[in-house]
């Protein structure tokens, strides 16, 4: 069987690949571009998922399965993919840790005012008056999207003292929650929090969900953190919210345009933090991506059907 990866990992998960399957041939390249050649002949693709397009879906006559080494799936080309009948899995659960501990030390760096400190530092500047900091304890965090990542992000805040309302499909209570909300009761939630965390992907259901009047309801220091997708509210949305205050500073580690424009408004205004789209990124990104395909491999192989992170492709999730 033909493995191919438009993903290069490091030399000891390619040798622990070949132990683990030394009757498969694994092919490794470092983007689609080089191991298009071999396409036609792939049993199993690899891949982040951005690479792929229905041209390239047709071409690989023999795809049986896609792995997609990451959980974001809007740029999958779906209706080819499901038109050939080819099984899609994901990394779905591998970025709960970094990502909520990102948003974690985000939370902190406002409230604790560390880009102050860090300029004075610069300045050479000893100053401890005119302006103060404050404490996660007591606060309330909100997290739209309450699912593996989600639900880390509910358990550290929880570590915190924190108070966690979250917002999910079923409105189903989560083990770290204390109160949970259907998105039909998203208005109902908004005003509660003083961290508003999105961890939500990019469907049709949540692409520019939050509106003008979803900010109106915020609490005017309220911080918004988006580390789902940028089309959760446009641009112009969010930047009149924080010019007109209705919330208090936006960290934004995914946008609508992403790379983010070096001339977009979002990097000189002074509420607003922005990182490259980089809370899931750590040195243990693949190694738990690959543990997820060795996993699925092994099921794949004895022809079973309980796959992890299986992705039903008539929901695109």
């Amino acid at each position: 069987m033909l493995i191919l990866s438009t993903i290069k990992p490091k030399e000891e998960l390619i040798n622990k690949m070949n132990t683990l399957f030394p009757k498969d041939e694994f092919h490794y390249y470092r983007n689609m571009e080089e191991a298009q050649h071999e396409l036609k002949n792939a049993d199993i693709l690899i891949t982040y998922g951005e690479d792929l397009t229905p041209e390239l879906v047709s071409i690989a006559s023999k795809l049986k399965w896609i792995m997609v080494m990451s959980a974001g799936l809007d740029q999958m080309p779906f209706d080819a993919i499901q038109e050939k009948g080819i099984l899609v899995t994901n990394a779905r659960g591998i970025h709960k840790i970094p990502m909520a501990e990102y948003t974690i030390s985000m939370m902190l760096q406002v409230i604790k005012q560390n880009k102050r400190f860090i300029e004075q530092q610069n300045q050479h500047l000893w100053k401890r008056t005119g302006f103060q900091t404050g404490e996660l304890f007591g606060k309330t965090i909100g997290i739209l999207g309450v699912g593996a990542i989600g639900g880390e992000i509910a358990r550290l805040a929880k570590a915190f003292n924190m108070k966690v309302l979250g917002v999910n499909r079923s409105g189903k209570l989560h083990e770290f929650t204390d109160q949970m909300y259907q998105v039909s009761e998203i208005e109902e939630f908004l005003p509660k929090p003083d961290f508003i965390v999105s961890v939500l992907p990019s469907t049709d259901e949540t692409k520019y969900l939050l509106s003008e009047k979803h900010f109106n309801l915020m609490k005017s220091d309220a911080i918004f953190i988006n580390i789902g997708r940028g089309d959760l509210v446009k641009d112009e949305v969010l930047i009149e919210a924080l010019k007109s205050k209705k919330i208090s500073h936006a960290i934004l580690d995914v946008f609508e345009q992403e790379p983010l424009p070096s001339d977009h408004p979002f990097w000189d205004i002074e509420q607003v933090t922005v990182t490259p789209h980089f809370s899931s990124k750590t040195d243990m990104y693949l190694p738990r991506s690959f543990d997820i395909f060795e996993k699925n491999f092994q099921i794949f192989k004895q022809g079973s059907n309980e796959y992890i992170n299986k992705i039903d492709l008539e929901r695109g999730y």
